[in-house]
């Protein structure tokens, strides 16, 4: 399985570059598993909402699986309050 890292920054300012890095990665992987790591997510807005599920629309298209791991309780609670929490799997550690 091979992991992709968050930024430690991902608000509206960044997510077109972090969305940009984070699907060139998984159109690369030869993997069919990825794991995104968001242990290093510091300050986000409901941007890393919108680029986590654009990345699981990639992966899906492209024939991956996608999780997300060590999710900041915050980013969980805001994924479940836009009701999206089912769609991206986002786990602790």
């Amino acid at each position: 399985m091979t992991m992709l890292l968050l930024p430690a920054t991902l608000t509206m300012s960044e997510a077109r570059d972090a969305l940009g890095m984070l699907s060139q990665a998984l159109r690369r992987e030869p993997d069919t598993g990825v794991v995104i790591d968001a242990s290093g997510l510091q300050q986000f807005d409901t941007s890393a909402i919108a680029v986590l599920l654009e990345c699981q629309r990639l992966a899906h298209d492209w024939g991956k699986g996608l999780e997300v791991r060590n999710t900041p309780p915050k980013l969980a609670a805001l994924a479940k309050l836009y009701g999206v929490d089912g769609i991206v799997p986002l786990g602790s550690a």
